[in-house]
């Protein structure tokens, strides 16, 4: 019974997205949890049907005793046939092997993205306030800004292409 709940508990639409599955993989989840389902349905139905037959009535009630001791006879004659559920079991491990290969990518994925943010979180909370940096460590840093403002000296620049545009013209004059 506890399964039931936490079944219904689960958000798969939240799990499918927050582990970044491929839609192949989303939607042979989905088909397998709709199969499920209505296995569980069938099985809830057939197993609350009786399964013993009473003769006694039937020949109480019936004229024709030749027809019930048939049935009877045929009843207890009878045997199931067996399937051969090997190709539907290889079909499931070969979906279970898919998935599993696919959730390792994943976890990989994930695991290299949490690393690659961990880094970063870590540069951050160890890097010096903007206020605090100099220019060359500025330069030293980024050495393109250095080789930029060098090219525009030797050009004679001395302002910097779109900033009047953006921040307006500063001079009293």
């Amino acid at each position: 019974m506890a399964s039931k709940v936490a079944a219904v508990a689960v958000d798969f639409s939240r799990i499918y997205s927050s582990l970044g599955l491929g839609k192949e993989t989303v939607s042979a989840l989905q088909a397998f949890r709709k199969r499920h389902m209505e296995a569980q349905r069938l099985n809830h139905v057939y197993a609350n049907q009786p399964t013993t037959i009473n003769f006694d009535y039937y020949r109480s009630v019936l004229k024709n005793q030749a027809i019930v001791d048939e049935a009877e006879k045929t009843l207890k004659d009878f045997k199931p046939v067996t399937y051969d559920v090997n190709a539907h079991v290889k079909a499931i491990e070969t979906f279970e092997a898919k998935a599993v290969a696919k959730a390792q990518e994943t976890e990989q994925k994930v695991d290299a993205e949490i690393k690659q943010l961990q880094e970063t979180l870590q540069n951050i909370e160890e890097a010096r306030p903007f206020d605090q940096l100099t220019v060359d460590e500025v330069g030293n840093a980024h050495p393109r800004i250095v080789e930029t403002v060098e090219t525009m000296l030797k050009k004679g620049k001395w302002t910097v292409p779109g900033y009047k545009e953006k921040f307006g013209d500063l001079n009293l004059m």
